[in-house]
């Protein structure tokens, strides 16, 4: 009879282990739209895209992070962790060097399918608009065995910021004209980007349409044909822009309408993560001052 009791309880434990272990599981769809499963949550997490970094330490996880992108410096508790090459042409040994259980990249980068028949999991993700990055804080927390509460609570955060910077723009700011710059090349935010979302939530006209694509390379002479009111670029641009034909003539530079961002602030601007009403903030700001005005 002790030992029918012992095999009883002997089973019981391996089915509520075996249970446990399954409850665990979980699976999330990329945006390669593949199903990634993980029999677990990460303990090593290497994240190869700053919003996706941003993303993992907003929703408590930054603890688990072992190796990052060139470009990830956000939080400042990220910055000593080792860089394995750029988010588009990561280092592939040094990656795996770092012994992942998870491997975040961008749909654009390269490398996933190597490091997937090295037999690492990897999850593409990379937000343009506001609803994915909503869809990618929900996968992520997904992945990360981070409760579903917590990203419905981040998402609000970041929405409530995003709606309070487009409610202090002064009535006058409205149907305003704007081009914001992402990157000298140069690379603009149309009105499909997230950018160009919340420009619309805050009542001002995009000059770059949707139709160009999220971030499209932009002819100079584009600009000058559209004659914007309030021109938003980082301080690298600023040097190149007076090089280009016409550009010193635009009436918005000539009245001083620029918005110049320093390395920190574009950061903030341009990454489509949990500091995205932060950057609303600051176009709202630019844009206030820009009328004279205080948001």
């Amino acid at each position: 009879m002790l030992k029918v009791f012992r095999r009883l309880r002997l089973g019981t434990w391996l089915c509520l282990s075996l249970c446990a272990g399954l409850a665990q599981a979980e699976t999330v769809r990329d945006d390669r739209q593949q199903e990634i499963t993980l029999s677990k949550p990460p303990q090593r997490i290497v994240s190869l895209l700053p919003s996706l970094t941003e993303t993992v330490c907003a929703l408590g996880q930054c603890h688990k992070l072992v190796g990052l992108d060139r470009y990830s410096n956000w939080p400042p508790a990220v910055r000593q962790l080792p860089r394995l090459g750029g988010g588009l042409d990561p280092n592939i040994e040094s990656v795996v060097a770092q012994r992942p259980d998870l491997v975040l990249m961008a749909t654009s980068a390269r490398g996933a399918e190597r490091l997937q028949a090295l037999g690492i999991t990897v999850l593409v993700l990379e937000p343009r608009t506001h609803a994915d990055l909503q869809r990618v804080i929900t996968t992520l927390a997904q992945a990360l065995g981070v409760p579903a509460h917590e990203a419905e609570r981040l998402w609000r955060e970041i929405n409530a910021g995003v709606l309070a910077a487009a409610q202090s723009l002064p009535h006058q700011a409205k149907g305003q004209k704007v081009y914001v710059e992402v990157s000298p090349a140069p690379y603009g935010a149309s009105e499909s980007s997230f950018i160009g979302e919340t420009l619309t939530r805050m009542g001002l006209r995009n000059i770059l349409p949707g139709s160009l694509g999220p971030f499209p390379n932009i002819n100079p002479e584009f600009v000058v044909r559209a004659q914007p009111d309030i021109i938003m670029a980082g301080d690298s641009s600023r040097a190149s822009m007076l090089q280009r034909p016409g550009w010193s003539q635009l009436k918005v530079i000539q009245a001083n309408q620029m918005c110049v961002f320093n390395a920190d602030e574009s950061d903030m601007l341009v990454r489509a993560g949990p500091r995205m009403a932060e950057g609303a903030r600051l176009m709202a700001q630019c844009i206030a001052r820009s009328q004279g005005a205080k948001p």
